[in-house]
């Protein structure tokens, strides 16, 4: 049995117990965690690690984590929880992420405080599954939703601004931040934008700013897990502290260049 015939099993279950009205809701909430597989697998992991793993073990938790993803990354393709195109999704999002976990962590933003084998630059390889989690979703949402985007804007200007706000992640340190200049211009060209999307049966539209904006708000809380369980701190925190709400921003901004990401792999979703 594959993934489809799991959610329309699923469907048709719902439809049969659950009043019209209160069905839509409840298989949004289902297909959300559904597309969310991925991270939530990552987040378990972290957390369980974070209280359960033995102090002096041979294997470091880190490397664990790191294993861990790979496998839950082959189950899915295994069990065709995932297509291949949407593991190309996920590829360039871990390469995207590491090289700016590499760079960040060098500059001072944030550090690895545990031991591991498994690192590129001091960066545990984990890390890239986490930004990778947030390709998995948003590939796996797009298809699991059945989502179109109306009102796109031309292609080439997405493509800029996803660059710009990619390449301040990096110069900021050096320059001036043009973060918040950024989050204007993803208003001025994605404001007209719409996701159109299936919970089950209605055809129900969302604007992409503010999809964006409670996407970024559900990774900031995400966030605070890893941090919250030590396996990353931020500069200047001292053990468990909760993240700088400026780090919401940072999501939002990341969510757009996420987005272009999936796009250039699945141009089909901009089809009017």
């Amino acid at each position: 049995m594959n993934n489809l015939s799991i959610e329309r099993r699923l469907g048709d279950y719902m439809r049969g117990k659950l009043p019209h009205g209160v069905v839509e809701f409840v298989m949004f909430g289902l297909k959300m965690a559904w597309a969310s597989l991925f991270a939530g697998a990552m987040l378990v992991a972290i957390i369980l690690s974070a209280v359960f793993w033995p102090e002096g073990a041979g294997l470091a938790r880190y490397d664990f984590l790191v294993v861990f993803a790979v496998s839950v990354q082959v189950a899915f393709l295994y069990f065709k929880l995932e297509s291949w195109a949407e593991a190309r999704v996920i590829l360039l999002f871990h390469v995207s992420g590491t090289a700016m976990e590499i760079f960040k962590l060098h500059a001072g933003s944030w550090g690895y405080p545990e031991p591991g084998l498994l690192k590129i630059g001091g960066v545990p390889l984990f890390s890239g599954f986490m930004y990778a989690s947030v390709g998995s979703f948003m590939a796996r949402a797009i298809r699991v939703f059945d989502m179109r985007f109306e009102r796109y804007p031309p292609f080439w200007t997405t493509v800029v601004l996803a660059l710009a706000i990619y390449i301040n992640f990096f110069s900021h340190h050096f320059v001036w931040d043009m973060r918040y200049a950024l989050m204007a211009a993803t208003l001025g060209v994605f404001w007209n934008t719409r996701i159109y999307f299936t919970p089950f049966g209605a055809r129900l539209w969302m604007p992409l700013v503010l999809a964006a904006f409670l996407s970024s708000l559900f990774l900031y809380l995400a966030e605070n897990v890893g941090t919250l369980t030590g396996t990353w701190l931020y500069a200047g925190s001292a053990g468990f502290s909760f993240a700088s709400i400026t780090k919401l921003g940072s999501w939002y901004l990341l969510l757009y260049v996420s987005f272009v990401q999936v796009t250039l792999v699945n141009r089909r979703v901009l089809a009017p």
